[in-house]
């Protein structure tokens, strides 16, 4: 019986052993248990007891790399929200509830999209008023402990970033020796990936799923105190604005006129084959009401404009001309000089034009252009598709800007400005 009672116990512990390691909490057979680092920890907490940011924790990776953090100068943490990625020095000796002040920080930088939300204000200011917000925040919701030294004021309490940034966008000098977890006069809010980028369908839907079903668990089950401005951001990312290619097509839809057709009986009629004996009035088109359905399209064709831009940029414009049967569109490519195309038909402008130039920058001689042309009707609107190294523009009728995402225009823009991403 002895033998018996020992082997049930080998047999136990063994399953134990195997166990454990398929959990990851052992590194083999025959090691010890695996113990888990403090950050490794703090993330835990928030799958397992955290259910606001539960969601975003379990679909984001922390990665600890002292070698990665030393070379792109991330004092504390830092996160890139394309790769969902929370990169940190893991030399920095905190404890389990300063992680977790740590990490939630950086979600919420991810998941409240404040790399996006910066426009055209300037990104490390930006950063800066994000983290007074996010701050305060976390020390109103007793999330974990707050590391020495991070940024944090009583007066700016239940304002919004924007409204922090106008506050402190006026002291310069002050605001640019100011320290962020990543270090002083730089954001924790990283532009790119420092590895290999995740592949998720839609970031933008990971994000905004993951906080407003954690906001309703966290609510249900009673787990603490929100600031109402946090929810308020929550509730916000349910409606996102339109993408770029949306706001482009009711651009079209309020400024480019689709041709009618004009009921004529001077054209052949037609007749129904139950009443033969009645004419009907016929429909087409007149060639002046094709001319009057166009609109121009000034594109920068300089060394600094990115291909992709201007596949998207083309390509969106051909679909949405085509579908509102626009037949043709005026074409000027624009780099240290003009180079007018013409009328090119709507189909041929994703496809087969032959893009001009690649040289200098300079827009407005091709706007010009337009303006003074004849053949181009004066109230037809204009399309102008750049990445922002251009002169200042002056534009005297209906026009837009389609620009990449994080570039801004060095002039007021006095028309819509769409940004591609």
């Amino acid at each position: 019986m002895d033998w018996q009672l020992a082997f049930a116990s080998a047999l136990t512990r063994t399953m134990s052993v195997a166990m454990d390691l398929a959990g990851g909490r052992r590194d083999s057979m025959y090691g010890g248990p695996t113990r888990l680092q403090p950050w490794e920890r703090a993330l835990s907490w928030f799958v397992s007891s955290y259910p606001l940011l539960g969601g975003i924790a379990a679909g984001i990776k922390v990665v600890a790399d002292a070698e990665l953090a030393r070379a792109h100068g991330i004092s504390v943490a830092a996160v890139d929200t394309e790769a969902a990625e929370i990169y940190i020095n893991p030399l920095r000796r905190f404890d389990d509830e300063e992680w977790r002040f740590v990490l939630a920080h950086e979600m919420l930088h991810a998941a409240l999209r404040h790399g996006d939300r910066c426009g055209t204000r300037d990104p490390f200011l930006f950063n800066i008023a994000a983290d007074y917000v996010i701050n305060g925040w976390l020390r109103e919701m007793d999330v974990g402990a707050m590391p020495e030294g991070l940024l944090y004021d009583p007066e700016l309490k239940d304002l919004s970033a924007e409204e922090v940034y106008d506050r402190i966008a006026g002291d310069l000098r002050r605001t640019r020796r100011l320290a962020t977890l990543r270090g002083k006069g730089a954001g924790d809010i990283l532009g790119g990936p420092l590895g290999s980028p995740r592949d998720y369908v839609d970031l933008d839907e990971f994000y905004r799923r993951g906080l407003a079903r954690g906001l309703d668990l966290h609510q249900q089950h009673e787990r603490g105190f929100l600031p109402g401005g946090l929810i308020e951001e929550i509730r916000t990312l349910s409606h996102p604005p339109l993408p770029w290619d949306a706001q482009l097509a009711r651009w079209f839809d309020e400024f480019v006129p689709r041709p009618e057709p004009v009921r004529s009986y001077a054209r052949p009629s037609r007749r129904q084959s139950s009443t033969p004996d009645i004419p009907r009035a016929g429909h087409y088109f007149p060639p002046e009401e094709i001319a009057r359905c166009t609109f121009g399209v000034v594109l920068d064709t300089s060394g600094s404009m990115d291909r992709t831009l201007l596949g998207k940029a083309l390509g969106a414009i051909a679909s949405y001309a085509e579908a509102r049967d626009v037949p043709a569109a005026r074409v000027v490519f624009c780099d240290a000089a003009p180079h007018d195309a013409g009328y090119v038909a709507v189909t041929d402008i994703a496809g087969r034009v032959r893009v001009h130039g690649r040289g200098g920058t300079v827009l407005q001689p091709g706007i010009d252009l337009l303006q003074r042309a004849d053949d181009f009707p004066p109230g037809a609107p204009v399309l102008v598709i750049t990445d922002g190294w251009c002169d200042v523009l002056r534009v005297r009728r209906e026009h837009a800007y389609l620009i990449p995402q994080n570039a801004r225009l060095p002039f007021t823009a006095r028309g819509p400005v769409f940004r591609v991403r």
